[in-house]
């Protein structure tokens, strides 16, 4: 499986989640709404997820495997960080 197609939406600078991202497979299956958040260790991925009856919350979507987390999680941060050395700076 290959990714085709990362999209990459900046949410905000200043709160914890920086993007949301849609990531295509082999041309033909999509995967919305994963989350690019800034943690205490740095940037991760955070798969999308719904609320459950009791308050918790379950991932939609997941890699199954370490292996494709670790490639789908490599692949999106350097998009992410691709997209933000295209952004314009903000002036003061």
């Amino acid at each position: 499986m290959q990714i085709t197609d990362i999209r990459v939406r900046v949410v905000s600078k200043e709160s914890k989640m920086k993007a949301v991202v849609s990531v295509t497979f082999d041309d033909a299956f999509v995967v919305h709404d994963i989350k690019v958040i800034e943690g205490e260790k740095g940037l991760f991925i955070a798969m999308p997820s719904k609320k459950t009856p009791d308050g918790e919350y379950r991932d939609i979507a997941h890699p199954i495997h370490g292996d494709m987390r670790a490639m789908l999680q490599e692949a999106i941060l350097e998009r992410f960080q691709q997209l933000l050395l295209e952004l314009p700076e903000e002036q003061d």
